[in-house]
């Protein structure tokens, strides 16, 4: 492991030193919104983006029509306990049956720990849910991270890190790594217009999932074939 390291840094191209640093950013990032909301500082502007999202004087009222609020819906199902956890266990089986257990045990232990982080932190936070608009969805516990951006995170973007390390084209690789940012970004937002979060939420979220994705991506490089 150790001269795995010495070789990664002495070989740094500017794609491994930009993701290496995404991977100090992440952490850093969640614990500077995790302060500024402790602080109450992130009240004007999360209140302001909520309500921007909310028809003018009926803030029980999503922008848009009918069918796009049950779009929304369905996108941020995307995030949900149930679709991850059945995605994460597809996925494990099937790179299990293609005998690629290394990255079978990366994945599961990658989404074991976000899930588990996102839980703990929840419960250190002990943030509300927002009470300024009417909520979307049943939501069951505290506000901050959101969950659902942390697991759609750190699920999609490691699972499209695995898929794309055994993909050798490079038009394939960034699809693959484009539809995970969309479905990440697109559960993140639907959080926020159906009122179940603040937008700082889901950005503490993003941040963790991706710091998550970020070291599940660092182990496949770190445990991976060596390349002469």
């Amino acid at each position: 492991m150790i001269d795995r390291l010495k070789s990664l840094f002495g070989k740094l191209e500017t794609r491994t030193l930009v993701l290496l640093l995404a991977l100090v950013g992440a952490p850093w990032l969640f614990l500077a919104v995790a302060d500024e909301v402790s602080e109450g500082e992130t009240a004007a502007i999360d209140q302001s983006l909520l309500l921007a999202l909310r028809t003018p004087g009926r803030p029980s009222d999503p922008i848009g029509p009918r069918w796009l609020e049950e779009a929304v819906r369905d996108v941020t199902a995307l995030g949900g306990f149930t679709v991850l956890t059945l995605l994460t266990v597809v996925a494990t089986l099937l790179l299990l049956f293609h005998r690629r257990r290394r990255e079978a045990l990366i994945f599961a232990a990658t989404v074991i720990a976000a899930q588990v982080s996102s839980q703990l932190l929840k419960g250190l936070y002990e943030r509300e849910r927002p009470s300024l608009v009417a909520h979307g969805s049943y939501v069951y516990s505290h506000s901050f991270p959101s969950g659902h951006s942390a697991m759609a995170a750190a699920v999609f973007l490691t699972l499209a890190t695995v898929v794309a390390s055994v993909e050798p084209r490079r038009r394939t690789k960034a699809l693959i790594y484009g539809l995970a940012i969309v479905a990440v970004l697109g559960v993140g937002v639907s959080r926020v217009y159906l009122g179940v979060h603040w937008p700082t939420d889901v950005l503490g979220g993003w941040a963790l999932g991706t710091g998550w994705a970020l070291v599940g991506w660092l182990l496949l490089v770190l445990t991976g074939p060596r390349r002469s």
